[in-house]
């Protein structure tokens, strides 16, 4: 077993079927562009391949090796890990929710998918263990058999959700921000819109406080929130749950064939075949301005390039406090900083191990949680999954992926010297491989190949202030009415990604990517 590492950058393999082994150089610094993307997470790729589609002509600046922010990967011993997490919506075949599949399809590349029939296997206190079936009646069957005396109340909750997510599934999923969209759209589907309007300002809780009164149902309605959110029920908007809750169970969850990281890879291949292009390697430190307004960008070397539209997938904190100086952030950004706070970070193993140790019918996902009121805590919640049983080119021969984190705050791995920095890593993973011995017996002489990550990890290669997951509400809010769309106080300048409208998650930041090339596509009369 190696020792648990900080991550280096990803080795590639020659012999898979990459781009990575062709070097993207930069442009000429006179080089003119219509659109310049800072970062290619999966929101900044959607946003460029969806403009690039509609003849805008696009130049994306990676800080990284390769693209995907925190839906990347990286080889190790034969391993092919993926960054973040490995539940993927917005692969189904029907509706228009499926956004990361039309995201493909607009600039004419796709992925190979493999379906999962448990979104996730729960294991939390008071011996509840149950699984969120693909079929939603067998789902709200074995969560029944817990709290029988619920039954119609648990009906009435989820069948809500699906109230919500039939809404979104009728429309096209564009810019709010822009009128003729939304007129068309309300005259398309006014009682969608209508709907919609209904569940904006609220939150999840409030909905399941009023049809469920047992409060260890409650308590699992949290984690239902929590492990997508990072926040319980009742900071939840029920425009998100309705979208996660139902989705499920409609398109399902689907895993790329060759990894989460293939779907970046898939959308710069499109961007490269549609005109325009990507550089990595190239770290944007500051946003140019001229009279107010955003009109191109610095990078690390000093090369400036200029666009008439600039968008940036960092965080709003990077890109408002970093890219811009922090002395003059608009009113409206520091507003925004009051409402929402930066969620913490993750502790992130990934561990290869042999197949043997796995039991048979073992679930991708699973979340453990020993002590309802550690939920939010650090090392309280642990992620587990295992995408090796739904891809097994991922690993060697007799052997599976289990990526496993847990919440965690960067303060907490600040002013350590090297050997405790590397002595507080070996710790926690350690914690965490013995509460994994309860699910999976004989998992730590299973070990072959450990390596950790901690939020200074993720602040380093994902640059993300405080390796930070993304933005979480600071008190209760109206739903989404409080989180900003993709223009920004400063003309010229978007925003997209997870500090944008409708927040976290891969679909979610999709639905950011469309919305914020539709705007971008208004305002440059594409």
């Amino acid at each position: 077993m190696s020792a648990v590492s900080e991550p280096s950058p990803p080795s590639v393999n020659r012999s898979e079927s990459t781009r990575l082994d062709r070097p993207t150089e930069l442009p000429p610094t006179d080089a003119e562009f219509d659109v310049i993307v800072i970062g290619s997470g999966i929101g900044g790729l959607v946003t460029a391949t969806q403009l690039a589609a509609k003849g805008a002509r696009v130049l994306v600046l990676e800080r990284y090796l390769i693209p995907g922010g925190s839906a990347g990967y990286f080889e190790r011993s034969g391993y092919r890990f993926d960054v973040g997490a490995s539940m993927i919506f917005g692969f189904g075949e029907k509706g228009t929710t499926n956004l990361l599949a039309r995201a493909l399809k607009a600039v004419d590349v796709g992925l190979e998918t493999i379906p999962d029939p448990v979104q996730i296997h729960y294991h939390l206190p008071d011996q509840l263990d149950l699984k969120v079936h693909r079929n939603y009646e067998n789902f709200l069957q074995e969560l029944t058999a817990y709290f029988p005396h619920e039954q119609a109340g648990i009906r009435r909750f989820y069948d809500e959700c699906w109230k919500v997510f039939n809404c979104l599934n009728v429309m096209e999923l564009l810019s709010l921000e822009e009128p003729r969209y939304l007129m068309r759209v309300f005259f398309q589907h006014p009682f969608a819109c209508l709907g919609l309007a209904q569940y904006l300002p609220q939150n999840v809780g409030d909905i399941a406080r009023r049809y469920i009164t047992d409060p260890a149902l409650l308590n699992f309605i949290d984690m239902e929130c929590y492990c997508w959110s990072v926040v319980p029920a009742s900071q939840t908007p029920m425009i998100n749950a309705g979208m996660v809750f139902s989705d499920r169970h409609y398109g399902g969850i689907n895993y790329p064939k060759g990894g989460v990281g293939q779907i970046a890879q898939q959308l710069v291949e499109g961007l490269e075949k549609a005109g325009s292009q990507i550089a990595y390697k190239a770290r944007v430190t500051q946003i140019l301005r001229q009279r107010g307004k955003a009109v191109g960008v610095q990078l690390a070397t000093g090369q400036t390039y200029r666009a008439k539209r600039i968008v940036s997938n960092a965080t709003r904190w990077d890109t408002f406090e970093k890219l811009l100086p922090v002395a003059e952030m608009p009113r409206a950004e520091q507003k925004w900083q009051k409402r929402y706070q930066k969620s913490p970070s993750f502790f992130s193993l990934h561990l290869g191990v042999q197949a043997s140790v796995l039991p048979p019918e073992t679930d991708c996902h699973h979340i453990l949680l020993d002590d309802w009121k550690r939920l939010e805590d650090a090392e309280g919640t642990i992620f587990v999954s295992i995408p090796t049983l739904l891809d097994p080119s991922l690993a060697p021969r007799d052997r599976h992926i289990i990526h496993t984190f847990t919440p965690s705050w960067i303060a907490d791995w600040q002013s350590l010297s090297p050997s405790e920095y590397e002595a507080k890593k070996l710790a926690v993973a350690q914690r965490m491989i013995v509460r994994l011995e309860a699910i999976f017996p004989g998992l730590s002489q299973s070990i072959e190949f450990q390596e950790a990550g901690t939020p200074r990890t993720h602040r380093r290669f994902l640059g993300r202030m405080d390796g930070t997951y993304g933005p979480i509400p600071s008190r209760k809010l109206l739903g989404l009415l409080g989180m900003p769309f993709n223009r920004t106080a400063v003309p010229g300048l978007y925003c997209v990604g997870d500090s944008t409208f409708p927040g976290q998650g891969l679909n979610a930041v999709a639905f950011s990517g469309f919305a914020c090339a539709h705007r971008v596509a208004v305002d440059l009369g594409l």
